[in-house]
């Protein structure tokens, strides 16, 4: 039974399970969090709750040297009285240590603040924070802050997209090759607001996205060298070079997205406390910052990508799902599912007379069918062209049967497909 292209045969990015947003803390709610709706405090680490507090602008404020200390939210210092204030324990050698935590999480999650929300998110699962922000005037009563918000979302998925994508093999262009698999590698991770559209912040569990997290801290950094490099010399030579490290036509249209529109934008990667930093790559990565006057060398780049990556001789075993010819007899066009031998969900292809017959009397009986020739960059990786070899395959019953079915449900056009209509 040949396997759906859209499972896994290799395991390279395996699919990302999205958590109950209580079992991760992980949603944005909108008032404070229920005490029971907390990390256990037995399965926290003190160290890495402080190193979190720290990254999101909490101060420390002393507190018993060796014992614990104490941390207020960022900002101006509350009354006394007035605020929140978290007693964090050094180690949990003392005994009061595992009571001194859950003291802490229940205020962390009463509080109101929305770094307090990303510290949960981050001990409960945890996590890379990549970070995307946009410099935009303000608003006028925050008349445009829906669309900055939008345009934010939008640029932080395809930048996303673009890592996930470059994780399964280095390319110029990826067009629809990998394009399931790179988004079942995204499905949990977990985004905050965007605030009037000038920041977001997503957190990459690191079981299973850090590998997509480790890509995309070499892609950027190798995008701005390669925008600097051009900016300075004109060539493109950097951007050849920088396709090893998972730079793409995907990548710079989503970095020019973030830009555009802006007066300049950047991107920041920070590691899960709990799991250290990634071999090769620093403990505290730059910030990657883009500026309109990036835009020209960033287009160019992607379109040299895209007429650039070259075709790719394969032999696809696809189940036809369409087929339309202008007359009774000749060359057709056919549609195909690929089931085994590309990493695209559909293929368009022409076949001559006998072999567009070929492919009609498979998908009658319910048989995919098996086809050589070359999957063109043009259009996304999505036409065959050069096609030989058109051959029936055989499958077991179970599968026969779900073509079947898919032959009843498509009924119509197999009829206009024979009358030659």
């Amino acid at each position: 039974m040949h396997r759906p292209m859209d499972e896994y045969a290799d395991g390279a990015i395996p699919k990302a399970t999205r958590p109950r947003p209580a079992e991760t803390a992980g949603a944005w709610p909108d008032g404070p969090r229920p005490p029971g709706d907390i990390p256990d405090p037995a399965r926290v680490d003190p160290a890495v709750l402080a190193a979190l507090l720290d990254r999101h602008g909490w101060q420390r404020r002393g507190g018993a040297a060796g014992r614990y200390s104490r941390w207020t939210p960022p900002g101006p210092p509350a009354p006394p009285g007035g605020g929140t204030s978290l007693l964090v324990p050094d180690t949990t050698a003392f005994p009061d240590s595992e009571d001194l935590l859950g003291e802490a999480l229940t205020a962390l999650a009463r509080s109101a603040a929305p770094s307090a929300r990303e510290v949960l998110v981050s001990l409960a699962v945890p996590s890379d924070e990549i970070r995307w922000w946009r410099e935009v005037p303000e608003p006028l009563a925050g008349a445009v802050g829906w669309t900055g918000a939008e345009r934010l979302h939008t640029a932080a998925r395809q930048i996303l997209l673009a890592g996930a994508l470059a994780v399964r093999g280095s390319a110029g262009y990826h067009g629809a090759r990998h394009r399931r698999r790179a988004r079942a590698a995204l499905e949990g991770i977990l985004v905050g607001p965007a605030p009037g559209g000038r920041e977001l912040a997503a957190f990459v569990p690191v079981e299973p996205g850090r590998a997509v997290a480790v890509r995309l801290h070499h892609a950027l950094h190798a995008t701005r060298e390669a925008v600097d490099y051009q900016r300075a010399t004109g060539g493109f030579e950097a951007f050849d070079t920088a396709v090893g490290a998972g730079v793409s036509r995907e990548l710079t249209e989503a970095v020019v997205a973030l830009v555009r529109g802006s007066e300049g934008a950047g991107i920041a990667l920070e590691w899960a406390p709990a799991a250290g930093p990634p071999e090769g790559c620093p403990a505290r990565p730059e910030p990657v910052e883009f500026s309109p006057g990036d835009l020209p060398a960033l287009r160019r780049a992607g379109a040299r990508y895209l007429r650039d990556e070259p075709a790719v001789t394969v032999r696809i075993t696809g189940a036809v799902v369409r087929m339309r010819r202008s007359a009774p007899r000749g060359a057709g066009i056919v549609r195909l599912r690929v089931l085994a031998g590309a990493e695209v969900p559909h293929v368009r292809l022409e076949l001559d007379e006998e072999a567009y017959r070929i492919a009609g009397h498979a998908h009658l009986v319910g048989l995919p069918i098996r086809v050589e020739g070359r999957l063109e960059s043009r259009g996304g990786f999505r036409r065959l062209t050069r096609t030989s070899q058109v051959v029936p395959v055989q499958v077991d019953e179970a599968e026969r049967d779900r073509l079947m079915k898919s032959l009843q449900e498509n009924v119509d056009q197999f009829e206009e497909a024979c009358t030659g209509e």
